[in-house]
């Protein structure tokens, strides 16, 4: 699908909410990735969206240089641009940026580490969510550069209860349990997907496997493949995948986009995340078993 365009998804009729997941690749520079999104996020709010997702590192893209010469604080540029973008479009937009972190002396280099921060602005909220699980695997070390965060995060929109995780932390359903014990009804997960042999497979299994076993809607937005399909299955890096989805509770894939730039847009019914886990009441099971 040609860059620019959208995929529209409806799964109930009546009342909902409309959600915008914004598949992009960016750049380097924090300034343009901004002049990126913002004619993307305006015709995602035109078309009725009203909580918006874009990717993981959407402020400045791995594998573009030091990401601790461009990290800001929630009160940076980035942050700023976004907050006023979301109070002109009446939208909260959920965006991948840096923010400074530690310093830490390794092998006699001084390494200036960051959070991998998933930006909540909008309706009211300012905040981050700093990735828990760095993405230490597949002979790659996020940690080295990255600093772990500690907090899981929840905001409100709408009246639902929206719990936010970010790219590796999808391989770790334990969080995203919690998210729902703690109200979460829909779960965003901005993305910088690595492609690698099998790794297309896993990102649809893990996405699905994710709002079953937590009974919520699951939306993630990627990075684009920045190859598209001429190197799709090959080693990337963090550098994305595309192939964002919108994931019903029941496990369904309501809408996916393929390895371009694209955007989806989805209409949800929260009310449908009670039925399911009224159906399948796997989260409250769980709670109350012991095992040893």
């Amino acid at each position: 699908m040609r860059k620019g365009l959208s995929r529209r998804a409806k799964l109930w009729q009546g009342w909902g909410m409309k959600l915008a997941c914004i598949q992009i690749t960016t750049g380097p520079s924090v300034r343009d990735n901004v002049a990126l999104v913002t004619p993307l996020i305006r015709d995602a709010a035109a078309e009725g969206a009203t909580l918006i997702v874009l990717p993981e590192a959407t402020s400045q893209a791995f594998g573009q240089g030091r990401l601790d010469t461009q990290a800001e604080d929630l009160d940076g540029e980035f942050a700023t641009q976004l907050a006023e973008l979301a109070k002109e479009t009446g939208t909260t937009i959920v965006a991948g940026t840096f923010r400074p972190a530690d310093i830490r002396e390794v092998d006699g280099k001084t390494i200036h580490r960051v959070f991998n921060t998933a930006l909540i602005t909008g309706g009211g909220v300012h905040k981050g969510y700093d990735k828990i699980h760095t993405y230490d695997a597949f002979n790659y070390r996020e940690s080295d550069t990255v600093r772990p965060g500690e907090e899981l995060v929840l905001f409100e929109h709408e009246g639902v209860q929206v719990g936010v995780a970010v790219c590796f932390d999808i391989r770790f359903p334990e969080q995203f349990r919690e998210l729902a014990r703690r109200g979460a009804e829909v779960i965003v997960v901005p993305t910088s997907w690595a492609d690698g042999e099998g790794k297309l497979e896993q990102w649809q299994l893990l996405t699905r496997a994710r709002a079953l076993d937590s009974g919520v809607f699951l939306a993630a937005a990627g990075q684009a493949r920045p190859d598209f399909l001429e190197k799709a299955g090959e080693e990337s890096g963090p550098t994305g995948i595309g192939h964002s989805v919108v994931t019903a509770p029941d496990g369904t894939v309501v809408a996916e986009a393929g390895y371009g730039p694209e955007t989806l847009i989805v209409d949800i019914d929260p009310a449908r995340v009670a039925k399911v886990r009224k159906a399948l009441p796997v989260v409250e099971i769980e709670a109350a078993t012991t095992m040893r």
